[in-house]
């Protein structure tokens, strides 16, 4: 710490105080738009009035989204995707249009109440192997010049959203918690650099994700119910894995200087598809109970009192990408077209229960499924059913699956509707080779929780198509052809 000054010492106080000023109230959400039909922005943001969300963090800036938060009040955290950090990181010129373009002009003439700019989004993941860590905090200290020439430093803070796999414990407990030694130089600048700007550190938490890699991993410990037997770190008890994740990040700040800097958690969630583990009611067990266990206000035994935190996330989205596991499009606490999927009581609303989406536009009530007549052995079918759910979403398929328990024709049956509805119900979207037809008649099981969806109508913003664009009709015929062939 040789670098620090006295006149720093002086700022590292007033920042610290500060940030005690600096407070917030409320849970916050995380709005992602990675879906192939994202449902309008104002629709989405009367969702998180309706239901409460007084803070919600983005992972882009998009026009749009950020105009429809302006007048709302919402605390927005607007973000810098990790594919932009070479541009603001390599020149300031483009870190000062970026935020003139996508903070200046949403706080001065749109009234967007932008508190944080995230700067990247878990840059230092082990699976990128480096490829941000030399340009993530560049891009870090010129937007953080870009928002002090601009004068917003004192409503707009800047933070990078880091994975828990930057730290780790060196005796398996809270207590031995530092920053990963792969990366400990890079972590203390950007630490130093977040304590003198006085900005938080954000970091995602997810208990669900050590259930998932974890097949020994105790389940109840993930849960907040007090079930689990406890963890002993020197007397301290740690009866679920937040605490005890929340606090290694503690001790590793402390044990490098920085005890006092502020953490935002930015996300934590359990998803409800797409794994044995992921299902709706140890999605709402989770959830709950993280709500109830913030509630109090009583912290972490290494930072007791009130936790800021977001939820991951507000909503489904059926365009991620599925190579960390299926469970990756079904975060949502609302499905993809806003529905909610279990009971859960946020504390914000006069109910006591989410609030659905109101005024959703869906495509006609049809379906495409397989033929009664086509034969299970058609040749036709295996390369159809690849081609459909390489193309579209089955990851609601499969053990321990909402619809795991379909048979093989209703399984085919759901591959095809996906890539049908996908593609706006387009006619030749359901000509795969004597095998599929369109219905009217719902195949949706009437037992279970499986569902064959209809799509919610494109939306058509000002910058065209959102979401992940359908094929067209020409694209459509040709990928026909070839399974033809």
């Amino acid at each position: 710490m040789g670098w620090v000054t006295v006149a720093d010492r002086v700022n590292i106080g007033l920042v610290c105080l500060f940030m005690m000023l600096w407070s917030v109230s409320g849970i916050g959400v995380n709005w992602g738009t990675q879906a192939s039909h994202p449902l309008p922005p104002d629709t989405i943001v009367r969702l998180l009035r309706d239901n409460g969300f007084q803070r919600v963090k983005l992972f882009d800036a998009d026009y749009d989204t950020l105009k429809t938060l302006g007048k709302t009040g919402i605390e927005v955290m607007v973000g810098i995707p990790n594919d932009m950090l070479a541009i603001v990181g390599g020149s300031m010129k483009a870190a000062e249009k970026w935020v003139a373009k996508n903070v200046t002009q949403h706080i001065t003439s749109n009234n967007v109440n932008i508190r944080y700019v995230a700067v990247g989004n878990e840059p230092f993941l082990e699976t990128y192997n480096g490829s941000y860590l030399g340009i993530t905090f560049p891009a870090l200290r010129n937007i953080q010049s870009a928002l002090v020439k601009a004068g917003h430093n004192n409503q707009v803070k800047v933070t990078v959203p880091l994975n828990a796999d930057v730290y780790e414990s060196t005796n398996g407990s809270p207590s031995g918690g530092d920053f990963r030694a792969d990366i400990h130089d890079i972590m203390l600048t950007i630490v130093n650099f977040l304590s003198l700007s006085a900005s938080p550190f954000t970091v995602n938490i997810y208990p669900f994700i050590s259930l998932y890699s974890d097949p020994n991993f105790p389940v109840e410990y993930a849960f907040f119910d007090g079930n689990a037997s406890p963890v002993s770190d020197g007397g301290t008890l740690y009866y679920n894995m937040f605490d005890a994740n929340l606090d290694t990040l503690a001790h590793a700040l402390q044990k490098n200087g920085f005890a006092d800097l502020p953490i935002i958690v930015g996300e934590i969630g359990w998803p409800t598809d797409g794994d044995r583990n992921a299902n709706t009611e140890y999605a709402r067990r989770f959830n709950q109970g993280f709500m109830s266990h913030i509630s109090g206000g009583r912290g972490t035994p290494m930072r007791p009192g009130p936790i800021d935190a977001y939820l991951f996330s507000l909503i489904d989205e059926d365009a991620k990408s599925i190579a960390p596991g299926n469970f990756e499009r079904h975060w949502g606490i609302f499905t993809f077209d806003g529905q909610a999927k279990y009971p859960l009581n946020l504390g914000t609303t006069n109910s006591g229960a989410l609030i659905p989406a109101k005024g959703v536009q869906y495509l006609e009530r049809k379906w495409c499924v397989m033929k009664p007549s086509a034969r299970l052995d058609d040749p036709q079918v295996e390369p159809s059913v690849s081609f459909a759910c390489g193309s579209a979403d089955c990851t609601c398929l499969g053990y321990g699956t909402s619809c795991g328990n379909l048979d093989a024709r209703g399984n085919i049956s759901y591959a095809f509707n996906s890539y049908f509805q996908k593609n706006n119900q387009l006619e030749e979207a359901c000509k795969f080779p004597n095998v599929s037809m369109i219905t009217k008649t719902d195949p949706t099981p009437t037992d279970g929780n499986c569902k064959f969806h209809i799509m919610i109508q494109p939306y058509y913003g000002s910058a065209g198509w959102y979401g992940q664009k359908p094929l067209g009709l020409t694209s459509v015929l040709l990928l026909v052809f070839s399974l033809v062939l």
